[in-house]
């Protein structure tokens, strides 16, 4: 039986010190981080870098190639990096801010971190600005590209199980990846990495791969990434992690991106999907599919005909149809995942007639509507600078400036969520994964909290040696399972004490 899919999504966010001529992007970023974590001197825990693995492949062999997005450099590392009280992380990743938030058992859960993310990031700004000498203007862009052959990423991490061949996992997900664009892609003007013209196409990643499966995040990008920290039990579970996803704006584009991928890495595992989907050159495909705006295109199977992309889809969401409807009584989020399944199929259904009926959904949609009317109206060329830079502007996250928070202002753009439940997730972790024992920890006992990392929380209460607190099952450490002992715990000191007692119990 699947597993329920522990689910995080990490952003690099581009950065812009505006009317600066001497702008450092890795200074810049490691302001605004260190501008959010000031505001409680309290909290000084550090990341612990000591369980991170990330030349470990999946394959089943270390890499011995130096990963140039391997981490950062420990040394700098305590000054740039903030653990949050909402279980997730914040630090500068190169010379970008990135956001990660904490593990979500669901979709629906996901986009309210993800919109957490977007409002942490606009709050250090605003408190950066403060700090220099010279009135500047930041400006942060959830977007993947800089516009110069540069691309920054948006990745997704799943909680897959350990037994399911990873094989099986490249064959099944693949031809999934590749044409999940058509709701999950940001949109784009132009192209970029040598990739073939396009005035406009559907996502800003496409451009970017290179190779079917790899290690690497930002050298010969693969579309599948088989890099093997699990962040967990290594035993027991897998975190497979996506990279070929854009960075996006609107909250039901990324409510269809995670949902979708969850439900169908579970297919994978029960062995309902397997390579029947398989594509002949799927690279190629990539590009191609973020180009066709239309959805004229075929793609070459291994064991069927060609299939538009939405034909593939389609044939994804079908199987997914009864698929959770078989779930209905083990899936705790049932309700979410057949919403899922159901806007899904909405949604191809709608860009099969007529895409533009999704100019409130889809970010790719929303974007071209919007520059389409602005083009007509100036009678300007898609090559034009000016396309370009609205282009950017609608990945602005500061609520005056950014396209995409105008429109949302005005009424044009649905949400899955309401602004309140954003601001809670700011500092409150999700209820119903690990990340609640973790947020909570550092908000009752911030100076207790030494160090920290996906799997384990180390205590430093100066009474006895460093303790460190193992989290090795992303689905326990609810507010179910260690609620009340936290409540009850006055002290780190008595947390300590009755995580002890309990794992005397219970070895």
């Amino acid at each position: 039986m699947a597993l329920i899919k522990a689910m995080g999504i990490e952003t690099e966010y581009g950065i812009a010190v505006r009317h600066a001529a001497d702008f450092d992007p890795v200074a810049a970023s490691t302001m605004v981080v260190n501008s959010y974590k000031g505001r409680d001197p309290r909290r000084s825990a550090t990341w612990n870098y000591e369980e991170e693995s990330p030349l470990m492949d999946a394959r089943g062999f270390m890499s011995e190639v130096v990963n140039p997005d391997a981490g950062a450099d420990d040394e700098a590392a305590p000054a740039v990096n903030d653990i949050l009280t909402n279980g997730g992380r914040y630090y500068v990743d190169h010379a970008h801010p990135e956001y990660c938030t904490p593990e979500c058992s669901n979709a629906r859960d996901l986009v309210i971190y993800d919109k957490a993310g977007e409002l942490i990031l606009e709050m250090s700004c605003r408190l950066a600005e403060q700090m220099l000498e010279e009135p500047r203007e930041l400006a942060i862009y959830k977007n993947n590209s800089d516009g110069k052959g540069h691309s920054y990423g948006c990745h997704e991490n799943y909680l897959v199980d350990r037994k399911t061949p990873f094989q099986s996992i490249v064959d099944g997900f693949t031809p999934f990846l590749v044409t999940r664009q058509v709701f999950a892609g940001a949109g784009k003007v132009g192209a970029e990495n040598g990739g073939a013209h396009a005035d406009f196409q559907i996502a800003q990643r496409s451009d970017f791969f290179e190779t079917e499966v790899g290690l690497s995040t930002m050298v010969d990008r693969p579309i599948i990434n088989t890099r093997d920290e699990p962040h967990a039990d290594e035993k027991l579970y897998r975190r497979f992690h996506v990279i070929v996803g854009d960075a996006n704006m609107s909250e039901f584009a990324t409510y269809l991106k995670a949902g979708t991928a969850a439900i169908t890495l579970q297919m994978i595992e029960d062995g309902l999907i397997r390579d029947q989907f398989k594509m002949r050159e799927p690279v190629s495909a990539m590009r191609a599919v973020s180009r066709d705006l239309d959805f004229e295109r075929d793609y070459a199977m291994e064991h069927m005909r060609r299939l538009s992309a939405i034909d593939i889809q389609r044939r994804y969401q079908r199987l997914a149809e009864q698929y959770v409807v078989d779930r209905r009584n083990v899936d705790q989020r049932h309700e979410v995942n057949a919403d899922v399944v159901r806007q899904w199929g909405n949604t191809l259904d709608l860009l099969e007639s007529d895409a533009s009926q999704l100019d409130r959904r889809l970010d790719w949609v929303i974007k071209r509507s919007w520059l389409t009317a602005y083009r007509d109206r100036y009678d300007l060329e898609w090559t034009n600078h000016r396309m370009r830079m609205l282009d950017l502007q609608y990945h602005d996250i500061r609520p005056r400036a950014g396209i995409f928070y105008r429109l949302q202002k005005a009424g044009r753009i649905d949400r899955i969520i309401s602004q309140e439940e954003a601001i809670h997730a700011i500092s409150n972790p999700p209820l119903d994964t690990r990340a609640y024992f973790r947020g909570t920890c550092l908000k009752r006992f911030p100076e207790a909290v030494h160090a920290a990392s996906w799997n384990s929380l180390i205590f430093d209460t100066n009474e006895r040696d460093l303790r460190m607190i193992p989290m090795l099952h992303p689905l326990r450490g609810t507010r179910t399972m260690v609620g009340e002992m936290l409540q009850q715990s006055e002290t780190p000191t008595q947390l300590l004490e009755y995580i002890e007692s309990k794992s005397k119990v219970n070895p």
